[in-house]
């Protein structure tokens, strides 16, 4: 009994040590809505370039998108996991400092001003006690820590994930 205790307490730290698991963006669709965004026809992204833009407007969902856009179908299997992911920040809540604790993790850049947003399930809400500094919206950012399927709304967007960062990064392209 002594040599399965003790075998078991070695491997016990080094599993819960293991590496978060990369995920997609896509990852994050059922498969009913994988497929239906691969069926959907082209969204304008361009929209009205030269139109003010703040964090105050344009997250929520905007009329005429395809159902898919709206969707809160989410892929509970991912639930409690450790993973990392890459992003765009929405700057949501900042302390004394600047730097922001709480931002919406969305797949694509200009997801808060020029573009219709995406749907819930591809909008995380992060939270990041250590705190960020986001100078640039465009520059894509990792985020690791655990996932959570959380419905989530404020009044910039709706969100069908949470993560509680343990770690943010500026992407490095690998």
């Amino acid at each position: 009994m002594r040599p399965l205790l003790l075998l078991f307490a070695l491997v016990l730290p080094l599993a819960s040590s293991a590496a978060p698991a990369t995920i997609d963006w896509l990852d994050l669709l059922p498969a009913e809505d994988y497929q239906a965004m691969l069926d959907m026809p082209e969204i304008d992204h361009g929209g009205n370039l030269d139109s003010e833009g703040d964090f105050t407007q344009n997250l929520h969902q905007r009329d005429g998108l395809p159902e898919v856009m709206y969707s809160t179908r989410v892929v509970d299997d991912y639930d409690g996991q450790s993973v990392r992911i890459g992003g765009y920040p929405v700057p949501l809540e900042t302390d004394a400092q600047g730097r922001y604790l709480s931002f919406f993790l969305v797949p694509y850049a200009g997801a808060c001003i020029h573009v219709p947003p995406p749907p819930p399930n591809q909008i995380i809400l992060v939270d990041y006690p250590d705190g960020i500094v986001i100078d640039d919206i465009y520059q894509a950012f990792w985020v690791q820590g655990t996932l959570r399927v959380s419905q989530s709304s404020n009044e910039l967007a709706d969100a069908s994930y949470a993560l509680s960062a343990e770690r943010v990064w500026l992407y490095d392209g690998e």
